[in-house]
C-alpha cells in the first residue's frame, strides 16, 4: 500500500480565505491554524482515495462477494468459531 502523501514534503507558504468570525475565535483560542488544516486534509485524502478505490473496485468486490456468498470463504473449514 502507498503512502497517503510523502510526509517529508516541505511545508509551502499559502493563502486562504476563512470566515472572519471563524477565524477570529480560532485565533482566540489559539488553534494552530496550519496543524488543523493539514489534520482535516489529511483524513479529506483518505476517504476521497478510499472512495475512488471502491469506485475503481466495484466490480471486483461485487464479484468476489457473489462467488462467497455461492461457494462460501475459502478458509471456512478452518474456521473454528
Amino acid at each position: 500500500m502507498h503512502p497517503l502523501y510523502d510526509y517529508k514534503a516541505p511545508k509551502k507558504a499559502t493563502n486562504l480565505s476563512l470566515n472572519s468570525d471563524l477565524l477570529k475565535r480560532s485565533r482566540a483560542l489559539n488553534i494552530n491554524l496550519s496543524a488543523t488544516l493539514e489534520q482535516a486534509l489529511k483524513a479529506k485524502l483518505a476517504e476521497t482515495e478510499a472512495e475512488q478505490w471502491k469506485r475503481k473496485n466495484k466490480n471486483a468486490i461485487q464479484a468476489y462477494n457473489e462467488f462467497v456468498e455461492e461457494h462460501g470463504c475459502f478458509s471456512d473449514e478452518f474456521r473454528e468459531f
